[in-house]
């Protein structure tokens, strides 16, 4: 298991858990971070993710990307 930053650009897995503060897990399931469910990253840059989540693109903060565990 890993954060979902140490993913590579066009790499796709599985998302094992989400971590953080129950506010923070809420605002990350209701974007599509939810556990089984798959992600994609579509870009980097500076740590700050760009992914697609659910049939969406989403922007996601390192800080926020360091509590989704793939």
């Amino acid at each position: 298991m890993m954060p979902l930053t140490m993913m590579s650009a066009g790499e796709t897995n599985t998302i094992k858990r989400v971590g953080g503060k129950e506010e923070t897990r809420r605002f990350l399931e209701n974007l599509g971070f939810v556990a089984g469910g798959a992600v994609t990253v579509v870009s980097e840059t500076g740590g700050n993710l760009i992914v697609n989540v659910k049939d969406s693109r989403v922007a996601v903060g390192k800080d926020m990307a360091n509590k989704i565990m793939v």
